[in-house]
């Protein structure tokens, strides 16, 4: 019998810190489905296989819990681009590419719901936008900024205004997302994320060459010429 108690104990003790997770699983399900305004807590906590009132022990609200539901999916997302920028010896071509492929994998999880929710409702629940802007955008665009003035620097790319690139490196991977949940059921064939992304990468790319890295290009070429 003490045996049995025991097991069911630390079964109870693992179920209750798995909940956090649980429930923030549940909200993402639930805001990415019906939008913020229109998901209520007891649908989370139903989703969750929970109480209202033992959603309530984790979170005091749902403007919370949609906070929550970004700095645990989303924000270590930004936080392991920029552990990879920082350590990285590659190319500053390169690594904008590996940031913009890195960031168009989240177009087929839920994570990708996030982005509409935000700009069809900032308008009604204006610190929830802030706070987004914040912790995603700003920061997301920052870390693009990084690699960008990295470039300059090293003269792989011309001088530019790297707040501007750098939101224009970011625009396909939010039409990505808008167009998933907006106009991806209505079109009969699915949205090639990637070959868009990469697309979007040569773009940039040439867009971005510096005449001296472009000159420093051919040379190679022609010294990795075979001899005639």
């Amino acid at each position: 019998m003490a045996g049995r108690d025991q097991s069911s104990s630390a079964r109870w003790h693992r179920r209750k810190a798995a909940r956090p997770s649980e429930i923030l699983g549940a909200a993402l399900a639930c805001f990415g489905e019906r939008g913020f305004a229109a998901t209520r807590l007891e649908d989370v906590a139903a989703r969750a296989g929970i109480t209202k009132g033992t959603l309530y022990l984790y979170f005091r609200n749902k403007e919370e819990l949609f906070k929550a539901v970004v700095r645990q999916s989303l924000v270590p997302n930004i936080a392991r681009a920029e552990a990879m920028v920082a350590q990285s010896a590659e190319p500053s071509s390169v690594l904008l590419e590996q940031l913009i492929l890195q960031w168009a994998e989240l177009d087929a999880t839920p994570l990708s719901a996030i982005p509409k929710l935000i700009l069809t409702e900032a308008g009604n629940f204006p610190d929830l936008a802030r706070f987004y802007l914040d912790e995603v955008i700003h920061r997301g665009i920052a870390l693009f900024q990084l690699v960008l003035r990295r470039g300059i620097e090293r003269g792989e790319f011309r001088p530019l205004d790297t707040e501007l690139v750098a939101r224009c490196a970011f625009a396909p991977l939010l039409l990505a997302m808008l167009w998933r949940h907006s106009f991806a059921a209505h079109e009969g064939h699915a949205l090639d994320v990637t070959t868009l992304c990469l697309t979007h990468v040569e773009l940039l790319k040439h867009g971005l060459t510096s005449a001296r890295s472009s000159a420093c290009s051919k040379e190679s070429e022609v010294r990795d010429e075979p001899a005639g």
